[in-house]
């Protein structure tokens, strides 16, 4: 095992959605393919919003998608005493100092200014007045005393150079007044604590990467590598939310998603493997991802692409692996036959399936009689003759004593020839009669499946309502 040791960070405020996902894959698979461990931090301080709940979701995704963490989790609302001790320490070798400027105070230099960057009211402000205003109980935040001159930069695996001039950081609060500590000094605390090696996460904490910086510099520590994902779009190119549909894993999984399925996607959605290869498994994506390929543009997020994905992965899967899944999702479904019979339909339907649940929407007619059916399709095929032409293939097949697909296709063949008429004109209403839908399996072998009894019943239905 390599020293490479990275984390995945999320915060408990919400579901674990596509984005986090996308950056979860990128952590796990860099550290698969460097021989490293991956650590799993919840950064829970947000005590308002963060829910036990979303904790356990998130737990459960990550563990659905195969992403398994080491060791136990970290949760930062544990490490309050930690994070104070370290603010204590910057304030004693003066790599920070108290503030007791007022909101007030600081909504009228903005004003003035029109900028939101602190101008050091208090850096360099004597002890004595510090003290005299702490003697008199006035509330306070601890700010880091920055660099005035000079810039701050690091190689990002992915971007390369990113430089910021100093001048554009202010002296940021690293504790609020209630002594709470803030998100850039947590964050490198804790990764300074855990050994992280490698810190790999969204380019929306690209910004906050100096400031963090900054702190481990105060401190004097080493700093990690850092590599900033590019950001998912929806189809809008806006950052991809709630409002362009189904972004939690947990909805595509409640979809019928194989997790497989959408590993491949999110790995295929930010990085290029440097071939026209785009069907991955696991062990594959683990012996080929690589960091160093990793687009620098934002991908839009593409449900078709997804679909068509899926619809590969699950095309593969064995039919009692599926039979599994659909039933971990749908429990009764198929209940009422065999599980032979329900593994023969999958056969027929998996290749036609986009997710699990589309194949189990398409499967009713396997075994119900259908209640309905595709109007457009009625208002194509059905015919002035087609009444006629079903009923001579009913009276034939109802004598049939082999009911196999060769059977009924010469059956229907000879229907249609003797008719004058394509063997269309009663394949497409059969269809419709047995199913209620105008497209499925070969019409033969789904006739064959359904059984002489079924297909007799729901022929004679139609033709009497015709």
């Amino acid at each position: 095992m390599s020293d490479f040791l990275t984390r995945f960070a999320p915060s408990p405020t919400g579901r674990l959605h596509l984005g986090h996902a996308a950056s979860a894959f990128h952590v796990w698979k860099a550290a698969e393919r460097a021989g490293g461990r991956v650590l799993l931090r919840i950064e829970d301080t947000d005590r308002e919003r963060s829910k036990r709940e979303y904790v356990e979701q998130i737990l459960d995704s990550l563990s659905w998608l195969g992403m398994d963490w080491d060791d136990e989790p970290i949760f930062q609302s544990s490490r309050s005493d930690r994070y104070s001790e370290i603010v204590e320490r910057l304030l004693a070798n003066r790599n920070a100092y108290r503030c007791f400027a007022t909101e007030k105070e600081l909504n009228k230099i903005r004003e003035e200014t029109k900028t939101y960057l602190y101008p050091g009211l208090w850096r360099d402000r004597s002890e004595s007045e510090v003290q005299s205003r702490m003697d008199a109980g006035e509330s306070f935040t601890v700010r880091l005393r920055t660099p005035l001159s000079g810039s701050t930069s690091f190689i990002d695996q992915i971007y390369n150079k990113i430089e910021t001039p100093n001048k554009e950081i202010d002296d940021f609060v690293i504790a609020r007044s209630d002594g709470g500590p803030v998100y850039n000094l947590v964050v490198a605390v804790d990764d300074h604590d855990m050994g992280i090696t490698h810190v790999i996460r969204g380019e929306d904490h690209v910004s906050n990467t100096p400031k963090q910086i900054m702190v481990y510099q105060a401190l004097n520590w080493n700093l990690p590598s850092f590599a900033h994902l590019p950001m998912i779009l929806g189809p809008d190119q806006k950052r991809l939310s709630k409002r362009h549909g189904a972004t939690g894993v947990q909805a595509f999984r409640e979809q019928g998603y194989l997790p497989e399925a959408l590993n491949n996607y999110l790995a295929l959605i930010g990085w290029n493997p440097g071939t026209d290869q785009e069907m991955f498994n696991m062990e594959q994506l683990a012996e080929t991802f690589d960091l160093g390929k990793v687009n620098k543009k934002s991908a839009v997020f593409d449900d078709k692409k997804l679909n068509w994905i899926s619809g590969h992965h699950l095309m593969f899967r064995s039919n009692k692996d599926i039979l599994d899944n659909v039933r971990s999702l749908i429990p009764e479904w198929g209940k009422t036959e065999s599980d032979v019979y329900v593994m023969k339909v999958i056969d027929q339907l998996k290749v036609r399936s986009k997710t699990l649940i589309h194949l189990a929407e398409q499967s009713k007619y396997f075994f119900t009689d259908p209640e309905s059916c595709d109007e457009e399709a009625r208002m194509r095929f059905w015919k002035d003759n087609t009444r006629e032409l079903l009923n001579t293939y009913f009276k034939d097949i109802s004598e049939l004593d082999d009911w196999d697909q060769s059977s009924l296709e010469s059956s229907l063949r000879t229907v249609a020839d003797d008719a004058g008429v394509g063997a269309g004109k009663i394949i497409h209403p059969v269809r419709l009669a047995l199913s209620g839908v105008a497209h499925g399996p070969s019409l033969f072998i789904m006739m064959e499946l359904l059984g002489k009894e079924r297909c007799i019943r729901r022929i004679r239905t139609v033709i009497n309502l015709l």
